[in-house]
């Protein structure tokens, strides 16, 4: 059995930056952070990183980066004062582990 060689990775061409795509994308609509990794083409733990430099940019740009709170499907708990962007990973009041991811727009 013959094996092929592996194709170099050539990255897609982008007109814009990657954080311009984000910000335009949550100004048009409200988004997960998963729905953005599977918009811009790069995995969700960088679409986080991305967003917390774009949170600064909006800041200075005197706009900013909303955020919807995580919910527990569980109990309900709202992860309102949470200052971290990512999805927790356990409901601190029932331990519950399945929660909704926070969407953020950008207004």
């Amino acid at each position: 059995m013959a094996v092929k060689p592996k194709k170099p990775f050539i990255p897609q061409e982008r007109q814009d930056t990657l954080r311009h795509e984000i910000v335009a994308l949550i100004r048009a609509e409200t988004l997960s952070a998963h729905e953005l990794s599977a918009r811009v083409h790069i995995p969700e733990k960088a679409v986080y990183d991305h967003l917390e430099h774009i949170r600064t940019a909006l800041r200075a740009a005197g706009d900013r980066l909303q955020v919807t709170p995580p919910v527990c499907r569980k109990c309900g708990f709202e992860f309102r004062k949470r200052a971290r962007l990512k999805k927790p990973g356990r409901c601190p009041v029932c331990q519950g582990e399945q929660i909704d991811a926070p969407l953020f727009t950008a207004g």
